[in-house]
C-alpha cells in the first residue's frame, strides 16, 4: 500500500475500522485489498488481546506488527525469496 510514489489524485481513499478505531487509508490498491488487509490486522490484534488481555493498545499494536512481520518473513523464507540466517 505504501510504496511507489504517485499523485494523491490517483490514489483511493478507503475508511477502515481496526480494533474499534477508524482510519482513512490512501492507497493505489483496490478497496477490497485495503479492507482485506485491515480485517487481517484487526483479527490479529483481537487474537493477541485474547492471549494477552492486560496489554494496552500501543503494546498490542506493536506485538501484532511483530507477529505479522514474523509470519511474512517465514513465508518469504519458505518461498525461497530470502535465505535462512544463521544465529
Amino acid at each position: 500500500m505504501a510504496g511507489q510514489q504517485a499523485n494523491n489524485q490517483d490514489k483511493r481513499r478507503t475508511t477502515v475500522t481496526i480494533y474499534g478505531d477508524q482510519y482513512t487509508v490512501i492507497s493505489d490498491e483496490s478497496k477490497n485489498h485495503v479492507n482485506d488487509v485491515s480485517k487481517h490486522v484487526d483479527a490479529k490484534m483481537r487474537e493477541m488481546k485474547r492471549v494477552n488481555p492486560y496489554l494496552d493498545t500501543r503494546r498490542l499494536a506493536v506485538l501484532t506488527a511483530i507477529n505479522i512481520a514474523d509470519e511474512y518473513l517465514k513465508m518469504q523464507k519458505d518461498q525461497g525469496y530470502i535465505s535462512e540466517e544463521e544465529d
